[in-house]
């Protein structure tokens, strides 16, 4: 029996053919069912699993499992409804951080990943627990488990003993294991989601007979739409709705069906819930709004009790469009159209919107699903399921609240390789807020965290659903561009003026056409044609000339995208020339994407047919074109550059920081911020550069400490100290500049005088070389985990608040973006004739900051402010560290919400 009931509570999670089951410790009162557990077990599973089919050996392991706590074991039983399904145990042996690892699996559920499950949770219980390596003894013959074992990702060792086999298993965190168990989530994911997305049979629970009703909206468009499956209503007073057969009950039903659309009151839906579970659903949609926490408790029990996964409550419904399918479980007042773009929403009304607008522009829609409160089925579900579908090319979120974000980043960056991933950041601050940045906590804003997520994951961030998919229409119809090289041609000045502004103001690129371009261009432009950047090519041009015009542009190297700003003009209607037909006479031989802006336009963005079968996307603003090219020429960055890695880092005690951290936690249980001295230390254990420095608790102290410390031209610095000081030059607690012993104990007597009775010492340190004064920190997020944060420091931080943001652990990429992303990057790479700072020392500094954060749960914030920036290197000069009493959270565990 397990001492970590209450910290680790049960565990669903889904199995390689998607079915739930519950991952738990074992308790004394388990003792009964794992003797049944070993009892139905045939001669040779006893025999694979005890080296002899002895009864006795299974009864000795019953009662190993079901003891009291103790140090150094753990036993995890696998159940799903009321039978144990497997059980995993591991006991440490000697000091060498080596546990014995032992597997068993009932008879019938093999090869369904019910012991690669419980292992996975075995290591990550282990790894809390300071275990390093699993060793296991199977007998050679026992394929099953070597090749478990084989596969967990994990370095693995054997050896033959005879007819056994010893294998060792190191349980380091890599990124092939997390890759191994990302694939089997996957896998099991996609497998669960079936039933929901794909269903032989639905039925309708709460469809009215009469109008109104959403439930019998839901069956009214179900049996529009030409649902191909069996379809039911469920409603005791009728034999038929819409010319839908009706039963009383599910269990009335003829067959057991697939999905069920669950429409009724908020207070009968744990009933309705408990009953289709009975019946042996395999997956709910609940619509139904206003749950109490009691009934919403009761919903989420009864579906992981019977494993059925669950969309809602509270939503609008879902769709598949597949033509084999047509499934609208949905109350929109249209069926989408059918189409490559996948979307889930939390809003209702924010799914209506797209569903709409991907109808309008021809995209249409591959799947939706409309979360709702997201009590399971979430965003990171859907994404692995459009990975794999066949049909989906784009991906569109919109997401209030993440379950598991760093999870969901894995994921997400794995499928915005493949596919765009789109979302719409709801929830953001008010425009123009800044955070009174004065320590790391103050500065990290959720918008801050999600963009940061948001960038890492490759995921298109967009500020409202037209800019969505404004982006959507051209990330659908367009190759991407290169880089954010523009050209703009227009048959108007001022619409040129506008494009180029809003380009500009985009973060586009504007380049100068070279006099090769130049005459090029003129050769087949009318006359009076001006050929710079933007092309005014005039009203007089007509459509072979544009079309020539913009293939010119296609073949030269200096431009990565072309924007067409377009006017309507009595000429090109006296000559019958159709401008927009230049750019959509054959975009199919374009390698660079085109896009229109058309002024007079009523749609905000148009897709525009092409002759083969393409289309061009047309904006009715340049602002909306230039966000889209944009998003786009981001996307297209991110995808060029490899993926980055965490490096190693050399001068690591993590040890000795687990056990500062310990140590302070058990003299302060409520956590608070770290001493000055305990301070140093965990910086210390991380090889974070800190500027030398003293402690002192009384005057001679600080003169003792000045005489050793003074610098070059002999000055100091006093900085009292208090526990929960944070904001030391606000409250005045700082002496700057002192010479000598009198100026040192002149300062240490201010100090102590204003500071009596608070103060409990001061921290000497020598006056600071020249530099640049920078900010970083780090803030553990309840949700999202640590966020590690860059920018300006000293006292401007919290005037300027120049910060930049990376989720930890941070790659070699997110530290390169985290140093050049802030306004303040240019100073770091010399200006006005200073020299660049040690951007290689800086760039340490994170790598390092970001490994103590992501070492310790228990560190809630961290903040190094200044820190100095110089050509020689860089040096911490003032650092709080606040810590909370917090257990690890592993996010890639498997596990349902």
């Amino acid at each position: 029996m397990t001492d970590d009931l209450l910290v680790r509570p049960p565990a669903h999670a889904l199995l390689a053919d998607g079915t739930t089951v519950c991952i738990r410790p074992v308790t004394s009162g388990d003792h009964g069912r794992l003797r049944d557990f070993y009892d139905a077990m045939s001669p040779e599973n006893l025999r694979m699993r005890f080296f002899g089919a002895s009864r006795r050996s299974a009864v000795m392991a019953a009662d190993r499992a079901c003891a009291p706590a103790r140090p150094g074991y753990r036993a995890l039983l696998a159940e799903a409804q009321g039978r144990v399904l497997g059980l995993a145990e591991y006991e440490a042996v000697g000091e060498q951080h080596t546990a014995e690892i032992s597997v068993a699996v009932a008879d019938g559920v093999h090869h369904r990943g019910v012991g690669t499950l419980l292992v996975e949770h075995l290591v990550s219980a282990a790894r809390a627990d300071g275990i390093t390596a699993f060793a296991a003894d199977a007998l050679s013959e026992n394929r099953e488990i070597l090749r478990l074992f084989a596969d967990l990702g994990l370095r693995t060792a054997r050896h033959f003993e005879g007819p056994e086999m010893r294998c060792t298993i190191q349980l380091d965190e890599d990124d092939s294991y997390l890759s191994a168990v990302e694939e089997r989530g996957r896998a099991a994911d996609v497998a669960s989601l079936r039933p929901l997305l794909c269903p032989e049979s639905v039925a309708v629970v709460g469809a009215g007979r009469k109008a109104g009703s959403v439930g019998r909206a839901i069956l009214h468009h179900l049996h529009s739409g030409g649902y191909t499956r069996r379809l039911f209503a469920v409603n005791p007073a009728a034999d038929s709705i819409l010319g839908v057969p009706s039963y009383p009950s599910v269990a009335a039903l003829p067959v057991t069906p697939d999905l069920v659309v669950v429409a009724v009151p908020a207070a009968t839906v744990p009933e309705a819930a408990e009953k289709c579970g009975r019946a042996g659903v395999r997956a709910l949609l609940v619509v139904t709004a206003g749950l109490d926490a009691e009934q919403a408790q009761a919903l989420l029990a009864a579906c992981r009790t019977h494993g059925m996964r669950l969309v809602g409550p509270n939503c609008l419904g879902i769709s598949h469009t597949d033509p084999a399918l047509r499934l609208d479980a949905t109350f929109a007042a249209d069926h989408p159209r059918p189409g490559t773009a996948g979307v889930a929403v939390q809003s209702g009304g924010v799914g209506i919107a797209l569903l709409d607008g991907l109808s309008r522009l021809g995209i249409g829609v591959s799947s939706f699903v409309s979360l709702g409160d997201k009590f399971d089925v979430s965003g990171n579900d859907m994404l692995q399921w459009w990975e794999s579908d066949g049909r989906t090319e784009l991906a569109l979120l919109h997401l209030e609240s993440f379950g598991n974000p760093r999870a969901f980043s894995r994921t997400a960056r794995r499928v915005s390789r493949r596919m765009p991933v789109l979302t719409v950041d709801a929830g953001r601050t008010d425009a123009g807020r800044r955070a009174a940045a004065s320590h790391t906590a103050a500065a990290a804003t959720q918008t801050m965290t999600r963009g940061a997520l948001f960038t890492q994951a490759g995921i298109t961030a967009t500020r409202s659903v037209s800019e969505l998919l404004e982006a959507a229409a051209l990330l659908h119809s367009q190759p991407l561009p290169t880089g954010g090289r523009v050209v703009i041609v227009t048959n108007a000045g001022g619409a040129g003026v506008l494009a180029a502004d809003a380009c500009a103001e985009a973060g586009l690129s504007l380049p100068t056409p070279t006099p090769q371009l130049i005459d090029d261009l003129l050769a087949v432009l009318p006359e009076g044609a001006a050929v710079g950047n933007p092309v005014d090519a005039t009203a007089a041009v007509s459509e072979a000339q544009l079309t020539d015009c913009v293939d010119r542009l296609m073949r030269y190297d200096g431009v990565d995208a072309i924007v067409v700003a377009l006017v309507p003009t009595a000429v090109a209607t006296a000559t019958g020339d159709d401008l927009v037909r230049a750019l959509t006479s054959a975009p199919g031989r374009r390698a660079k994407p085109v896009l229109a802006v058309r002024l007079e336009q009523d749609l905000p963005v148009r897709l525009l047919p092409a002759a083969d079968d393409g289309t061009v996307p047309a904006y009715a603003e340049p602002q909306a074109a230039a966000r889209a090219l944009a998003h786009a020429a981001d996307r297209a960055a991110w995808l060029a550059r490899p993926a980055g890695t965490v490096p190693e880092l050399d001068s690591i005690d993590t040890d000795r920081a687990h056990a500062i951290a310990d140590t302070y936690l058990a003299a302060h249980p409520d956590g608070g911020w770290l001493d000055p001295r305990a301070c140093a230390d965990l910086l210390a254990c991380y090889g974070i550069p800190q500027i030398p420095w003293a402690w002192a608790e009384t005057e001679d102290e600080a003169v003792h400490a000045a005489e050793w410390l003074r610098g070059a031209d002999g000055r100091v610095v006093l900085k009292a100290h208090w526990p929960g000081l944070v904001h030391k030059s606000e409250e005045h607690a700082v002496r700057l500049d002192l010479r000598g012993e009198a100026q040192v104990r002149d300062a240490y007597r201010d100090l102590a005088t204003r500071f009596s009775g608070l103060m409990t010492g001061v921290v000497v340190q020598p006056l600071a070389e020249r530099g640049t004064e920078l900010f970083a920190g780090v803030v553990q997020d309840e949700v999202f985990g640590p966020l590690v944060l860059f920018g300006l420091g000293g006292t401007a931080t919290e005037v300027l608040a120049d910060h930049a943001a990376r989720l930890a652990p941070l790659t070699d990429h997110d530290v390169h973006d985290l140093i050049t992303s802030p306004r303040c990057a240019p100073l770091l790479l010399g200006t006005r004739g200073n020299g660049p700072v040690d951007l290689e020392a800086l760039e340490q500094l994170l790598l390092r900051l970001s490994r103590m954060a992501a070492d310790l749960p228990q560190l809630a914030e961290a903040d190094f402010n200044p820190v100095l920036a110089a050509p020689g290197g860089t040096t911490v000069l003032d650092a709080r560290v606040r810590l909370l009493p917090r257990r690890p959270q592993d996010p890639y565990l498997r596990r349902l919400r």
